[in-house]
């Protein structure tokens, strides 16, 4: 049987049941900001699929749709950076931890918008699951 995820992003394993959701409402905080305004760009996704969860850049769900993508080792080294946050945060297990080791982003690469700070900023998916 096919894995179904293709080796892309880094399957997880979720502690409760209601974590889905907050990884995925934490996901919408996490990403490249613009250096002009209050916009911030989400890098990486939770995808749910036969049973199994995986956190992946907004890029590699291109690759999955069969579509173009420009994924660079610095997207890898965000979204693997981002996992490792979330685990650190004891939102959910990394299934293989030493897949998403490195490359790692350094937190300077990375911008973290706080749930109480959200309403002053513009939170842009650069990827819709589910369309």
């Amino acid at each position: 049987m096919e894995d179904i995820f293709s080796g892309l992003g880094v399957e997880i394993t979720l502690n409760e049941k209601d974590d889905f959701l907050k990884i995925r409402e934490t996901l919408t905080r996490i990403g490249v900001s613009s250096r002009k305004d209050n916009k911030l760009f989400q890098s990486c996704h939770i995808l749910h699929k036969r049973g199994r969860y995986s956190i992946m850049h907004f890029k590699e769900l291109f690759i999955l749709d069969g579509l173009e993508s420009d994924i660079s080792d610095s997207d890898v080294a965000r979204r693997n950076t981002i996992v490792n946050l979330l685990d650190e945060w004891n939102l959910l297990d990394i299934v293989d931890k030493d897949c998403c080791q490195e490359p790692r982003a350094s937190l300077g690469q990375i911008k973290i918008i706080s749930h109480r700070d959200k309403g002053d900023w513009e939170l842009v998916p650069k990827y819709h699951i589910g369309n």
